[in-house]
């Protein structure tokens, strides 16, 4: 041990007891070993090790300290896991306060720091798994300050344990979730984003948190506004409104929405809210992006405003496949919501701006002995399965909703629909959605299998955009029941 860091002898007696050696690093790599194991943690909580070492710890704030401090909170953390003894004995013995102060000792500059950072916070994490009084405790010392400081050191070493701590504590807890959702909470929620932007994470609490406040508790809105540069405050209906491009942070957050939303489709409860307020990102994310030339990569395109576009759009794909997802008790059905503020038609409009895949053209072309050359000028997808995602979200849409069904028709929708049954490189997988949106949109709805029966030729609907491209829609001759089917 250095000879310039000075520890009690009645500190390191009953360390180098429990451990059978007689050096402060050899001592604590041993207890870490044994605190592995349950056994192990119960036969050092019966040697009342963890007030000693919580000592040890209080004893260390020197800089120089930093390797012996790092294994000390390892070793908390160890005996910590589970061991309900040692939980206890954390609480009664101020060890909250002391991680606490140990954390204002030192400067978050180094990846030492970093370190001892993150074990200190994985420390409080297995605290706060033991219960509502471990977790009053964690939450009243570091809320909202200590988080915050916290959550602005741009590491992934911090960030991923400082969403465990936070989620930990509040994830059950009406009073927590509040304060989180209060003006201070989503500073640090922001924050946090703007951390994970910056260098990414590892683990799944990010998420979890992010799920929790922002899908379920509907504080999206707010969050997005405050991540702008130019809005940290204020109310996110007017910064919406007035928003002329994007941040790479805000790209990234929605980014972690969709993957979420993609993820837990079937087990999260979709508000009202959320769905509006994804619309309006998506409505001004088109906007912007009119004036863009095409991008020739998918998501992410490293353009904050295509990125915003892109997946503002995908999470619309999957509120849509929510089929009878509700909002809040007695509100209007999800989808239905979307529909009355104008998705469908903004689909319908951006899908028809775009120029024809290249078959299409080709085909056409043909047809028209290359006349239609002229009538090609429209705009192409900002990134690549722009369409695909724009004909997806439509297919979602339109599954067993025939009043859905009725409005694509009513907009001349249905040959627009019919042309996106195609292979298209800029769009991958883009045949398969056009013919699930085809098939959603004949689907008992015998209006709109008239309108492609009156196309009907010889028993198939001859369809320039479509023919020769391996697909063709036949009409049964009995039920008149339009389907599509291959040529070969």
């Amino acid at each position: 041990m250095d000879d310039t860091i000075y520890v009690p002898e009645n500190i390191l007696q009953p360390l180098f007891s429990a451990s059978k050696t007689s050096s402060l690093p050899k001592a604590l790599e041993s207890l870490i070993e044994i605190a592995r194991g349950t056994v192990g943690r119960s036969e050092l909580a019966s040697k009342n090790v963890l007030p000693t070492v919580l000592q040890l710890c209080h004893s260390l704030s020197n800089p120089a300290c930093g390797d012996l401090l790092l294994l000390s909170l390892k070793l908390l953390r160890n005996l910590c896991a589970g061991e309900l003894s040692n939980q206890n004995s954390f609480i009664k013995e101020d060890g909250v306060q002391i991680v606490s102060r140990l954390f204002s000792c030192i400067t978050f500059a180094s990846d030492m720091n970093y370190g001892i950072v993150r074990m200190g916070l994985q420390v409080l994490g297995n605290i706060s798994l033991a219960g509502e009084e471990h977790q009053r405790a964690v939450w009243h010392q570091f809320f909202p300050l200590e988080f915050a400081k916290i959550a602005r050191v741009r590491s992934r070493d911090t960030c991923d344990p400082l969403c465990m701590v936070i989620y930990t504590c509040y994830e059950r807890n009406n009073e927590f979730s509040a304060e989180l959702c209060s003006d201070q909470g989503l500073d640090i929620l922001t924050e946090i984003i703007r951390t994970a932007s910056a260098v990414g994470f590892m683990e799944n609490w990010l998420k979890l948190l992010i799920s929790r406040s922002c899908l379920e508790d509907s504080h999206s809105g707010l969050l997005f506004s405050k991540l702008c540069q130019t809005g940290a405050s204020g109310n996110g209906d007017d910064i919406m409104s007035r928003v002329d491009s994007f941040v790479p942070e805000q790209a990234f957050f929605l980014s972690l929405l969709s993957e979420i939303l993609n993820e837990q489709m079937r087990n999260i409860a979709v508000s009202n809210d959320f769905a509006l307020f994804v619309l309006e990102v998506f409505r001004n994310s088109a906007r912007i992006v009119e004036s863009f030339s095409q991008v020739k990569s998918g998501l992410p395109t490293g353009s904050a405003d295509i990125d915003v576009l892109g997946y503002s759009l995908t999470i619309l794909r999957d509120i849509c496949a929510c089929d009878g997802v509700m909002g809040k008790e007695g509100s209007m059905n999800t989808v239905d919501l979307l529909l009355s503020s104008g998705l469908l038609e903004l689909l319908l409009n951006l899908l028809c701006d775009l120029e024809p895949p290249a078959l299409i053209r080709k085909a056409t072309d043909q047809v028209q002995n290359q006349e239609a050359e002229h009538s090609y000028s429209r705009k192409l997808c900002p990134y690549k399965g722009f369409r695909r995602d724009l004909v997806a979200v439509i297919g979602n849409f339109t599954y067993q909703r025939k009043h859905v069904q009725d409005e694509i028709r009513q907009k001349n929708g249905i040959l627009l629909l019919l042309q996106q049954c195609v292979t298209d490189d800029e769009n991958p997988f883009l045949r398969e959605w056009g013919i699930w949106s085809v098939r959603n949109l004949l689907e008992g709805n015998v209006e709109n299998q008239c309108v492609v029966s009156e196309l009907e030729l010889q028993g198939s609907v001859n369809v320039p955009e479509i023919a020769g491209l391996g697909l063709r829609v036949e009409v049964d001759e009995k039920t008149r029941r339009a389907k599509l089917v291959n040529v070969s």
